[in-house]
């Protein structure tokens, strides 16, 4: 391998339409194909709230009915935000949106993304926690953030890379990626043990 080789040889499937995840997979210069996989992310009843992250990525991951060749990862994740161990998931309107940002305004929450790494014969998961401190909040820019950027799609109605993330984090202690929706230290350490790098 030159210098000029990624260390990993490896072609990499994102099963994640989001543009975000995308840029990130994009960061490891390798070949990366992108596949929709739609699954219903209900918890099952008595799973621990800091467990749903990693295993919607399972279930994600398990549902792919593509085939794998031996130099292919399919990598699946799925983010969730925590305060006062409530789970906040992605605002089902604008009015659900509101009251999130209001929960995590002026306050500490915990972001766990979960990963699933599948080759043609290993599942690999894990997850990966980040503590954001939110400062306070007028209505104002609730209102302003929710009606600009419509962050509907999104755990806990935020991204961390957007208006708000510039305006509004304080403090993060852990990965930035691991909000962002996949903890990349993480993901490229997975990556190299299934390639036996």
């Amino acid at each position: 391998m030159g210098p000029g080789t990624p260390p990993l040889n490896l072609r990499l499937i994102l099963a994640s339409t989001s543009p975000r995840r995308r840029q990130l997979m994009q960061g490891l210069d390798l070949p990366l194909q992108i596949v929709s996989i739609d699954v219903d992310e209900t918890p099952p009843p008595g799973l621990p709230d800091d467990a749903v992250a990693e295993h919607l990525a399972r279930k994600k991951a398990e549902a792919w009915t593509g085939t794998l060749a031996p130099d292919q990862v399919l990598v699946a994740a799925d983010t969730t935000v925590l305060i006062d161990e409530h789970l906040l998931n992605k605002p089902v309107d604008e009015a659900d949106a509101h009251r999130m940002l209001r929960l995590l305004s002026g306050r500490d929450h915990r972001v766990i993304t979960g990963v699933c790494l599948r080759t043609a014969d290993r599942l690999v998961s894990f997850a990966d926690v980040a503590l954001v401190r939110f400062r306070q909040l007028s209505d104002q820019e609730i209102a302003y953030y929710v009606q600009a950027h419509r962050p509907l799609d999104k755990a806990g109605a935020y991204g961390v890379q957007d208006w708000i993330g510039y305006t509004a984090v304080e403090r993060i202690e852990g990965s930035f990626y691991t909000v962002m929706g996949l903890p990349m230290h993480r993901v490229y350490q997975g990556l190299k043990e299934l390639a036996g790098a």
